[in-house]
């Protein structure tokens, strides 16, 4: 029965780090330099307001904070800074594979780096890894000593428990849901040999809504009265204009030919 509610607490976090991590990327891509217009996107490859990688985050940051115990210096500065670092390493590897699967299995890139120093295909780079570990100091301090208790006891309480299998169940449906548009994007991008930036995506889908004065809907972003597939069709031809003019652009072939001449 322990085992159970070890599980809940792990349930619990993950819910909690979806919806946390949701916001806090709503907030800073509406604020963030590149997007000029401030509008609002929904961050994310899923429907609803959540975001797994914050999920699994969380997660990782409440089992690593358990370890602090096994790491011994001379200095407790010292061994807090090893356990940052671990939190970071842990959150960066964390973005590495999500941002692999994605690009070599789906053709989408979630996220882009690409303008930060150091990154590695503009999924991870030093900058975020830096950030990933203030997060980890600010859960450490902020959060963790003040929810253990709280954790323990809403894990033995029957209405949480049914609490969280109603989110699992919404979430699993939105999972369904969206990895089948992400396969449409997927064959279409793998077709024409290009990573499609999803989020760059729907930027583009709700400018043009708007330049036809068309409804657009913030949670379904690829639900317009255009088909996906003209938006798809735009996108390309918008991406071919970038690259005529050497600018970002999202095709893999002529950046791996021109890598080769180099």
């Amino acid at each position: 029965m322990e085992i159970f509610y070890k599980f809940m607490i792990l349930a619990f976090l993950f819910f909690c780090g979806c919806l946390i991590g949701w916001a806090i990327e709503v907030i800073f891509r509406r604020f963030q330099p590149e997007n000029k217009e401030r509008i609002w996107i929904n961050p994310g490859f899923l429907v609803g307001p959540y975001l797994p990688l914050y999920g699994f985050g969380l997660v990782t940051l409440y089992l690593l904070a358990g370890l602090e115990k096994y790491i011994h210096t001379d200095s407790e500065i010292t061994e807090r800074l090893i356990l940052f670092a671990v939190m970071a390493a842990a959150m960066t590897l964390i973005e590495l594979v999500a941002g692999e699967i994605f690009i070599i299995r789906m053709h989408v890139k979630l996220w882009d780096y690409t303008d930060n120093r150091g990154n590695y295909k503009g999924i991870i780079c030093p900058l975020f890894s830096f950030f990933w570990a203030v997060l980890g100091a600010v859960y450490y301090f902020l959060i963790h000593p003040h929810i253990l208790n709280a954790l323990e006891w809403f894990s033995h309480n029957l209405l949480f428990s049914f609490f969280i299998g109603m989110f699992y169940g919404v979430f699993i449906i939105d999972l369904f849901y969206s990895f089948k548009v992400v396969e449409k994007i997927r064959a279409f991008a793998a077709e024409n040999e290009m990573v499609i930036r999803y989020e760059e995506l729907k930027k583009h889908i709700r400018t043009r809504s708007a330049e036809r004065r068309e409804k657009y809907s913030f949670i379904l972003a690829f639900k317009t009265e255009t088909a996906l597939s003209e938006h798809l069709k735009e996108y390309f031809q918008k991406q071919r204009e970038e690259q005529k003019y050497d600018r970002l652009n999202d095709f893999i072939k002529e950046k791996l030919k021109k890598a080769k001449e180099r």
